[in-house]
């Protein structure tokens, strides 16, 4: 039971984010900001469906360990770290605004991509919350390969708009 309320818990914030992001996303847009590298944004919606599928599936019925929920509950704070120090510039999408600089406050003090961090260690961890280390190693790997392009493309957009702003 513990295990359903997290799994829904996670998916209805998923949907909410999923909302916010296409609001942020249509206001960037019309502020003038473009999307870089698009291509590949099915592959991550993809990947995140069949995450919280294999995580509905498997380990809706699972106990639930209190050691990797309580680092999944810190990842939540890391979350709305980013997204309160992102703002409307939040979005799922590789977005940029020629001529803005780049934030650096918050987390982005710290660290180029927080917000990576951030889901690398929940796909890693909401599994091993449900004792499914096999979901966690599965989905862990195929969001390196999908990360590696995303960011990528994202660091490549992200100089070029800086280079504007700087011009």
């Amino acid at each position: 039971m513990i295990a359903g309320l997290l799994l829904a818990l996670v998916t209805l914030g998923r949907l909410g984010e999923l909302w916010l992001a296409r609001r942020n996303t249509a206001a960037l847009l019309a502020r003038g900001a473009i999307e870089i590298a698009p291509g590949h944004y099915s592959l991550i919606v993809a990947l995140h469906t069949g995450w919280l599928v294999a995580l509905w599936v498997y380990g809706a019925g699972q106990p639930v360990n209190p050691f990797w929920l309580a680092v999944f509950l810190g990842l939540q704070v890391a979350r709305v770290w980013v997204l309160t120090t992102l703002g409307t510039r939040w979005t799922t999408r590789i977005i940029v605004i020629p001529g803005e600089h780049l934030v650096a406050k918050g987390p982005y003090r710290f660290v180029n991509h927080p917000n990576y961090l951030v889901v690398i260690g929940e796909i890693a961890v909401l599994p091993l919350c449900l004792g499914l280390p096999w979901v966690a190693v599965v989905f862990s790997a195929l969001n390196a390969a999908v990360l590696t392009v995303r960011i990528q493309a994202e660091n490549d957009g992200l100089k070029q708009a800086h280079r504007d702003a700087t011009a």
